[in-house]
Parts: structure tokens; sequence; C-alpha cells
């Protein structure tokens, strides 16, 4: 994996009409907290868990302006200084993975998705990566089973059990994804990692009902 740092052109960054049609894919996201779960059982966690993420968006079909998009993956890596989803502006630093496989105007196209997707959670990049981006939903029965690797950052889900996986019986989607244009289902965090540089932590994190699987589209 190799690091570039790239400053992203005013306009990319401006202008939303730069979306020359919709865009969609595949969307994966974990948390260090359950995102499946009760009242109770989230407000004992407000402020001990929840402050770390890994958010990943693969483009099936879609083009900012003339850049196409197809195939390519990328993955906003999240460290907050709070629990996520407590706030959509929860201020914190990220580190971006972009696919090696783009081009020079993919990757700044990429990034452009990444903070519109992500909003107020990308205000402070601290890293560019390049990797290769690999995010493979599978089908099954309950459609919250994934797998992604994306250089230091990797993903694994399995789809819930709602008579195995509940804890007091109140569950919900109570925290929502973190990315705008998501329609995911809640799963099973088998796996959640992240072993790179950037930040003064690393985490790996598992068996936890913290994960979406799903789609997104950028209209």
């Amino acid at each position: 994996m190799c690091r570039y740092l790239l400053l992203l052109p005013a306009a990319l960054l401006a202008a939303p009409s730069l979306f020359a049609a919709d865009i969609t894919g595949q969307y994966v996201e974990a948390r260090t907290c359950d995102v499946y779960t009760g009242p109770c059982f989230a407000n004992a966690d407000t402020g001990l868990s929840g402050r770390h993420a890994v958010m990943a968006w693969k483009i099936e079909k879609g083009a900012i302006g003339d850049v196409k998009l197809d195939g390519l993956g990328v993955v906003a890596v999240i460290a907050a200084r709070d629990t996520l989803g407590q706030r959509q502006d929860l201020p914190g630093k990220s580190v971006i993975i972009v696919d090696e496989k783009a081009t020079p105007s993919q990757r700044e196209a990429l990034l452009r998705l990444a903070h519109v997707q992500a909003g107020s959670l990308l205000e402070n990049v601290i890293r560019v990566d390049s990797a290769k981006v690999d995010l493979t939903i599978c089908n099954c029965e309950g459609n919250g089973c994934a797998i992604l690797n994306a250089g230091s950052a990797k993903i694994e889900t399995r789809c819930l059990d709602v008579q195995h996986d509940k804890a007091c019986g109140n569950e919900s989607a109570f925290y929502p994804p973190l990315s705008k244009g998501v329609q995911a289902k809640p799963a099973m965090a088998t796996e959640h990692s992240f072993t790179g540089t950037g930040f003064n932590e690393t985490w790996k994190d598992g068996e936890r009902r913290g994960a979406y699987v799903g789609t997104f589209t950028i209209h």
C-alpha cells in the first residue's frame, strides 16, 4: 500500500452538479458499537465505545462529470472523539483508502464521492492511501453477508439471527448508517479492524452487531 497526498480542486469539492448521472453501488459499514441494539444498551455505551468506523463504497455504475467510476471503490476510516451516531456533525479524524486501479482523475472523483457521502466525518483527513479495494456482498438468505479487504482496513459480516443475536428483546436499528443515500440492513460484524497508520491507535473488533450491508445511490 502506498501513500499519496492529493489536493482536491475547489470546483470538485463544491459542485454537486458534477454528478453526471445517478451513481449506484454497494455499501458496507462497521462500527465499534452495536448499531442494532436497544436504547438502554446504547445509552450505557455512549462515550465509551463506537468512536471508530470503517465505511466502504464500491461503485457499480456512475460518473462524476466525464470521469467514469464503474468498478472502483473508496474506503473511509473514522476515528471520532465520541460515539458515532450521537450527532451527524461529530468531528473526528479520517484516513481515506482509494482504489489502486484509479487514474489520477478517478482518484479525485472518488475522494469527492466519499466527502459527499460521509459529510463532516471527513472534514479532517489526515492521510490518503492507495490500495486494492475488494468488496464482495455475498448472496445469503438475510442479505447481510459481506467481505471488505482494503489495505489496512477489513470488515467481514454475517446475517443477524433474530433469536440467537438478541440481547434484550427490544432491539432495532438504533443508529442509522453514517453514509447518505444508503439502503442497508444491520448485520453482525464478525471482524472489523484497522491496522494502518495515521491515527495514534489501531483497532480489532468482532462479533458485534455493529455493521450495515446494502447499497447506495447518489442522484
